[in-house]
């Protein structure tokens, strides 16, 4: 009996581990998709409509690719049509409100949107948190606040609307994937519903079309691998978090965005 006790110990310790690596690494790659899309639009190297297009077509391709060596003709049945929608909204008002927002202001109203929604999903559901932890929760918001603080001016309310919205998006897309068993299957079949959306709003925004080389590869760079594989990351991770977990260490992502920014500065 003490064997197996301890053997249980050891994989929940392993597992626990495991899940710690898999959260980091989709963290950066939520930072990096900041950093990414600040350098890309704030610079004007592309238009917001081809960014989240080429974003979300080379997340598709990647991870079709990825899935198809894993389980075939079952990347035609996966996905959802209400995730597709919530990450192509995600998406979208991400890339518009990088026209007018600073990367580590963006990455705090973003993520700071993305816990209010996740935090009050996470408490209709009945999964309540302690006093010590929403104590912690608001030392949290208070320290991020104060490391992004230098040379944060008050955002432009358009472009603070945009990410606000594209906060909400992204919570209720992280929400349903905790109900995911195959995240890289959803996470490709989501990825190919709401591209798409994104080629159909790019047709008709024809007009303000206007991209160069180096905007294409940091869009291509954001969707094939900090998005489409970051994403599939985050989704197994979310298999072991609590909603209100999940919430809480995406509070980090904001820390990461204003520390890289200063060291790319």
């Amino acid at each position: 009996m003490l064997a197996d006790h301890g053997m249980d110990l050891k994989w929940m310790n392993h597992q626990q581990l495991f899940t710690i690596l898999l959260t980091g690494l989709a963290l950066l790659a939520f930072a990096a998709n900041s950093l990414l899309g600040r350098l890309a639009l704030e610079n004007g190297l592309i238009d917001p409509f081809s960014f989240t297009t080429l974003r979300l077509v080379s997340g598709s391709w990647v991870l079709l690719l990825l899935s198809w060596r894993l389980r075939g003709a079952q990347i035609l049945t996966s996905g959802s049509w209400i995730s597709a929608l919530t990450l192509f909204v995600y998406a979208t008002a991400f890339s518009l409100a990088y026209l007018s927002l600073t990367a580590g202001m963006g990455a705090l109203i973003l993520f700071g949107s993305v816990q209010v929604t996740m935090l009050g999903a996470a408490v209709r559901v009945g999964e309540r948190l302690q006093l010590r932890q929403w104590i912690g929760v608001t030392l949290a918001m208070g320290g991020l606040i104060y490391l992004v603080s230098p040379g944060i001016t008050a955002p432009e309310p358009v472009g603070a609307i945009l990410m606000v919205s594209s906060g909400i998006a992204w919570g209720l897309y992280s929400i349903r994937g905790r109900r995911v068993d195959q995240p890289v299957l959803m996470t490709a079949g989501n990825f190919t519903r709401a591209a798409p959306l994104a080629i159909g709003v790019s047709l008709f925004a024809y007009s303000a079309i206007d991209f160069h080389p180096l905007g294409m590869v940091l869009a291509l760079t954001s969707g094939g691998i900090t998005s489409g594989l970051g994403y599939v990351l985050w989704y197994q991770a979310l298999q072991t978090l609590s909603t209100a977990q999940a919430s809480i260490l995406q509070l980090l992502v904001p820390v990461k965005v204003g520390t890289q920014s200063r060291w790319l500065a």
